[in-house]
Formats: structure tokens, C-alpha cells, sequence
């Protein structure tokens, strides 16, 4: 297993590097440049070549790639365009706690509600439970992020006031854990909800499947309680499927973080990127960029290793 894991980490090096030059590239011929907003319409000429000059931003597109991939290999991702003396670095660290908070109680508000409803669902097939089991999922998935959050925010927020409408912690409050906790319910839930209504329906797919396998039957034929034979040697050779859809779960936080921070002021790296990509912030987009890349392949290692912990078929 360590071996693998190390193979796999070493196999992700080339496809970091990958992605990297496509985005680069991408970012640098989008129209407009890094200087747009920082260039006042009446500077001089040869003003303007030296603030360019300044960023290097008169260099070949493969000089200015190289610099870039050295400073980042050294974990340098340079200073903000925008914010002008304040490294990349650290703007991504101050924020990077929230969403990494953010995804964590999202992941177990999706972990926590859509495997047992999908249990559940796939123990009374074509039941009313069932039925509404899955319209609920498919309304879950149709249901844009901003939409919904925007309507618990009127909602929790406004009319009923169970709930902040928004940011991290209440303003000039001493720190408080349930405070925080208040905070993080809503954007919580909101970003949980359409991989909670996908896995949902994969638990009671791969369930489904599982529960009309010979050994199920042989086992309720014996006497044991449909409960115990549903968890006990059901779930263990369901999980695979889902431990996929687990792994998937990690980076499509990561975009989905961004539009939910956004709806509801929430200090994360999600805001940050589309703080940036409007204020055509160049280094922090390419920071973000790579971080994004990094839990993907985070997401796809750790359903690899999933699968051998819960399948002692599986060997690498």
C-alpha cells in the first residue's frame, strides 16, 4: 500500500505539471491582461512598458511560465496584482481554514444524511419512502446552489432570523465555537446539497444491487435481523461505488465553495478566486488553480485507498 501510494503521488507530478501549462496558457490569452486595470488611461507610454517591465510581463509567454513554475516549486506564488506588496501565499492562507472548515461539515452533511436515506430507500423498493426519497434527490441535483441560498437566506435569515445571512462570526464578538457553528449551518447545507442528492441515489443503486445477491438471501434464510444483514454484510460490498463518488466529492467542493461563499460572504479561497477572476488578479487565479488540481487528485488517491480498506479483495 505504501508503495502504491507513493507510485500514485509520483504519477500525479506529470498531470500537476499538465495542468498548469494549459491553464497558464489559457489565462494568458484571455483578453484585457493583468495590467488593465492597473494602467490609468492618460500614463504615459513609457510608463506603462515599465510597470509591465516591473512584472515581467514583457517576456516571452515561456520565460515568464518558467519563472513562474520555479517560484511556485519553491512555494512562491508570487505577489497580488491587485493588492499590491501582498503575496499570494498568504492571502490563500487566511482564507484557506474557512473553506476547508466549509467543506468538512459539508462533506459530513452529505456523508451523514444520503447513505442512511439511500439505505433506507433501497430496503423498501417502490415505496412511498422511496418515491419520495428520489424525487427529493432529483430535486436536489436541478436546484442551483445560488438559488437555493438566496432562498434560505430570505427565508432562516430573514423572515424567521434562526440564522446569520452571512460571514464567518457575528462582528466585534468575542470567539465562539457555537457562534461559528450558527455561522456554518447554512453555506454548509447549501453545498452539500447536490452531492447529497447524488450520493443518495448511488448508495440505493449500489444497495439495490447488493441486497439481491444469493449470500444476502442465504443470510436472511438463516434467521439474522434484515438490519444486521443489511449493514453488516450488505453495506461492506456496496461502499465501493459510493467510496468513487466520495472521491469525487472533494474537488467539486472546491468550485461549488465558490458560488456559496459568494452568496453568503463567507471569507474562503472560493470568493477569493472570483474576487480575482474579476479583478483579472493573475497569480492568485494560477494559485488557486493549482490548489484546485491538488484536491483532485487528493479526492482520487484517497478513494484508491478506500477501496482497499473496505474490500480486502482489492491489492495493489
Amino acid at each position: 500500500m505504501i508503495s502504491y501510494i507513493i507510485r500514485r503521488s509520483l504519477m500525479a507530478i506529470p498531470l500537476l505539471l499538465g495542468i498548469t501549462i494549459i491553464s497558464f496558457f489559457i489565462i494568458k490569452a484571455a483578453p484585457g491582461g493583468p495590467t488593465a486595470l492597473l494602467i490609468d488611461p492618460k500614463m504615459k507610454p513609457e510608463d506603462k512598458i515599465a510597470l509591465e517591465e516591473k512584472y515581467g510581463l514583457n517576456d516571452p509567454i515561456h520565460v515568464q511560465y518558467g519563472k513562474w513554475l520555479g517560484q511556485m516549486a519553491k512555494g512562491d506564488f508570487g505577489t497580488s496584482l491587485i493588492r499590491r506588496g501582498v503575496p499570494v501565499s498568504e492571502m490563500i492562507m487566511n482564507r484557506l481554514p474557512n473553506t476547508l472548515l466549509l467543506m468538512g461539515v459539508s462533506t459530513l452533511f452529505a456523508i451523514l444524511i444520503a447513505v442512511p436515506l439511500g439505505i433506507i430507500s433501497s430496503m423498501r423498493p417502490y415505496s412511498k419512502l422511496d418515491y419520495t426519497v428520489t424525487v427529493g434527490s432529483f430535486l436536489g441535483v436541478a436546484t442551483p446552489s445560488f438559488w437555493l441560498g438566496l432562498m434560505m437566506i430570505m427565508f432562516f435569515g430573514v423572515k424567521l432570523g434562526w440564522f446569520p445571512t452571512g460571514g464567518v462570526a457575528t462582528l466585534n464578538a468575542p470567539f465562539s465555537i457555537m457562534d461559528r457553528i450558527h455561522h456554518l449551518i447554512m453555506p454548509a447545507f447549501v453545498l452539500a446539497t447536490a452531492d447529497m442528492a447524488a450520493l443518495t441515489r448511488y448508495t440505493r443503486s449500489s444497495m439495490l444491487d447488493v441486497l439481491h445477491q444469493d449470500y444476502i438471501r442465504t443470510a436472511k434464510s438463516k434467521g439474522f435481523k434484515e438490519g444486521k444483514v443489511v449493514l453488516k454484510h450488505g453495506l461492506r460490498n456496496g461502499l465501493i461505488p459510493i467510496i468513487t463518488i466520495f472521491g469525487l466529492m472533494l474537488p467539486s467542493f472546491i468550485g461549488g465553495a465558490a458560488i456559496t461563499e459568494t452568496v453568503f460572504t463567507w471569507p474562503g479561497i472560493g470568493r477569493l478566486f472570483i474576487e480575482s477572476a474579476f479583478t483579472r488578479d493573475y497569480p492568485v487565479i494560477m494559485a488557486l488553480t493549482v490548489i484546485s488540481a491538488i484536491f483532485v487528485v487528493i479526492g482520487n488517491l484517497l478513494a484508491d485507498i478506500l477501496y482497499a480498506i473496505f474490500d480486502p479483495r482489492i491489492e495493489y
